[in-house]
Formats: C-alpha cells, structure tokens, sequence
C-alpha cells in the first residue's frame, strides 16, 4: 500500500498578513537608521549594497499590491509548498537582480519607498479576499498562499540585513519567522519525499523525510535538529551544511540524516 498523501499544512491568513506588516515594519524603522555610508556596504548577496538590498525587500512586499492590480488569472497553478523550488531558476535569479538594482537607482528615498510600500499593501488586504488569485513571477497562486512566500523574503533579508550591516539587530516577528521555518521544512519534505529521517526546528516544525526504512514507535534513528535561523540559512544557502555541522548549529544523527545534497532548497 503507497504511503497516504501529507495533507498541505495551512495557515492563519490573518496572522499571516499581521506578521507581513509588522515585519516590514521592523525592516523600515532599521533602514530610516542607516547612514549614507552603511547603505553603500557590501552584503553576503553578490554585488549588492545595502541600499540595494533594502530597496528589494519593499520590492518584494509590493509586489503584492503589484500582483493585486493586475488581472487574475484563471486558476492557479503553484501550490504553496512548490513555490521556494520554483523561484530558483538561474533565469529568475538573474532578472531579479537586474530589476533589484533598477528599482534602487528609480526609489534613492527609501523611507519614501517604505511608506508607499506599507501604505499600499495595507489599503490592498483591506479590499481583496485570500481566496484572489495572483500571477506572481514563480507561477499563479492564492494571495493567501503568496502572503505566505512574502515572510520568507521578508525573514531570510532582515538576516542578510544584520549580517551586513553589524549591531542592526532588526527583531524577528514570531508569526513571520514560524511561517518561514514551517514553509521550507515542508519544502525539503516534497524535495526529499520519505519517512526515514525526522529534521526538527524547534520550537515551529516537525518534518520526515528521505527515503529509506520508516519510523513508527520511540526515536527515530535518523535525526536533524537545527534553530531557526540556522535552518532558514542552511535552505537559502546562506549557511553550507558542513559549515554548520562543524560550528555545532546543527546536530546530525544517523547514516540518513545528512542533508548537504538535498541543500540549499531556494538561493
């Protein structure tokens, strides 16, 4: 008998579109502090500046009301789970980083750009049902679903924030991180289908996968546990996974628990 199907994990739309704002809004408050100096810093993200990173977080979160214009499409397409390994086409990523740096040189106020961005987005939720579709870039998806996508951008670039620029210490909203953890364990468990190793992100997710023998009762005999942060950056490649094993950031037991071929899931 075939395993039975994982039912997709769900989300509270409403939760969803709060910790949206309220991380944007913790990423806007640590911008309006960086001095003309600190925004031409390099960042971990290729030749981008500081400047250009921010200007692509707006970015990414207008491109919710961006979406929100245009005309839905028919159906959708993208289920949510499938989203983190549709956006890592070489092609994708090498016009996003073209379009990053054209909207940086067309928004030089980035307070200005925030308060647009925060302002739209929040007049759009009002007016529109999660049940809208979207014709995002990646494919055509619910705006619940794409809200969703919206705390791992938001997430993964308050991290590349505080790793370029040091003592920013831009705070994590909780919602926002657990939904990013919880979307790229599920992630790794369509990539990895199985049911022979456990990978653990306390305190947000639980997930089995890799094929292999299936665990029933007791510890299973294949286990990795991480953070979140560490996870988030084990997954975008931030982090290598031997990196991580030898700094002790995560722990690996089991001849089926080491992740490093199935890693990063989206860059």
């Amino acid at each position: 008998m075939p395993p039975a199907k994982k039912r997709a994990r769900s989300y509270d739309p409403v939760k969803i579109r709060a910790a949206v704002l309220t991380q944007l809004g913790n990423v806007r408050a640590a911008v309006r502090t960086l001095t003309p100096e600190q925004l031409t810093q390099p960042t971990r993200l290729g030749d981008w500046t500081v400047r250009e990173l921010a200007a692509h977080i707006a970015a990414a979160v207008e491109s919710v009301s961006r979406t929100i214009d245009l005309e839905p499409p028919a159906k959708p397409e993208l289920a949510l789970v499938d989203w983190p390994s549709a956006t890592i086409a070489p092609a994708l990523a090498a016009a996003n980083a073209d379009r990053t740096r054209d909207f940086a040189r067309e928004h030089p106020d980035l307070d200005a750009l925030y308060a647009r961005t925060e302002q739209r987005l929040s007049e759009r939720l009002a007016a529109t049902p999660g049940e809208r579709l979207l014709a995002t870039r990646p494919g055509f998806m619910t705006l619940a679903d794409y809200m969703v996508t919206r705390t791992i951008e938001l997430v993964v670039h308050t991290d590349d924030l505080n790793a370029a620029v040091p003592g920013l210490d831009i705070p994590y909203d909780r919602q926002a991180l657990a939904a990013c953890t919880r979307l790229l364990a599920d992630a790794l468990a369509v990539k990895a289908p199985g049911a022979s190793t456990e990978v653990r992100v306390p305190p947000f997710a639980v997930v089995q996968c890799v094929e292999g023998p299936r665990h029933t009762r007791g510890t299973p005999p294949n286990v990795v546990e991480t953070d979140p942060l560490t996870w988030i950056r084990l997954a975008t490649g931030r982090t290598e996974w031997r990196t991580a094993l030898a700094d002790a950031k995560v722990s690996a037991s089991g001849e089926r628990a080491d992740l490093g071929g199935l890693l990063p899931l989206m860059g």
